[in-house]
């Protein structure tokens, strides 16, 4: 069995930038991540200009009972 969760990555480079950091840190608490599907991207705008990227994921692992 298998859970899905969503996480979202922010990074001042890029939307692959931020998609990796979703993933690195929710790999940090989740054990046994299996597939990472890019849900949404977007950009915070500040000022007119983009002040970051942000990437929405959702991953999958595995359920231990």
């Amino acid at each position: 069995v298998y859970k899905i969760v969503e996480v979202v990555g922010v990074s001042e480079k890029s939307w692959e930038e931020a998609g990796r950091r979703a993933v690195e840190t929710a790999a940090s608490s989740l054990r046994d991540l299996r597939v990472a599907e890019v849900m949404k991207m977007d950009m915070k705008v500040e000022d007119g200009k983009v002040a970051a990227f942000r990437t929405r994921v959702s991953l999958s692992f595995k359920y231990e009972s």
